[in-house]
């Protein structure tokens, strides 16, 4: 099986960010804030490469329309709106996350932090099923634009 590095590379880190958010909130169910606060900043920093990898192969290269059955796309591109829906309310999140966590507004972080996890998770395993639908169970279409990938023009 041929995969293609870059994307295989970015879906790696966006599952190594959601585990290390997962380590990190178990951390503080223990009560040990110092190390949930460095697991969460490396969680965020493995997201953070998982974007630079994700954006710039955007950019530079294009986006891969999905390359399976045509009677199934819709239901890919129903999944990856969903996906991105997620991603984009998980980075938000995630975000504000960090920044009530260095401000020290422990009830507002407690009280969104649980779902912001949560809602990383999902997006962590709906990234890896878009992954394995775009470059393993089907080959991967042509290299497009972001809008025509999604809307599959």
């Amino acid at each position: 099986m041929d995969l293609p590095i870059l994307p295989t590379i970015s879906t790696s880190f966006i599952v190594i960010s959601a585990i290390t958010v997962a380590i990190g909130w178990n951390l503080i169910r223990q009560r040990k804030r110092e190390a949930h606060k460095k697991t969460m900043m490396l969680a965020a920093l493995f997201a953070v490469i998982f974007f630079l990898i994700y954006a710039s192969r955007t950019i530079f290269i294009g986006n891969t329309a999905f390359g399976g059955p045509e009677d199934i796309k819709i239901y890919y591109t129903v999944f990856l709106i969903f996906h991105i829906t997620l991603a984009t309310v998980g980075a938000v999140l995630g975000i504000m996350m960090l920044v009530t966590g260095f401000k020290n507004n422990f009830a507002f972080h407690r009280k969104i932090g649980p779902a912001t996890s949560v809602i990383w998770f999902c997006t962590a395993i709906t990234g890896v099923v878009v992954y394995l639908l775009l470059y393993v169970f089907y080959h991967g279409g042509d290299t497009t634009s972001v809008i025509k990938a999604i809307l599959g023009f």
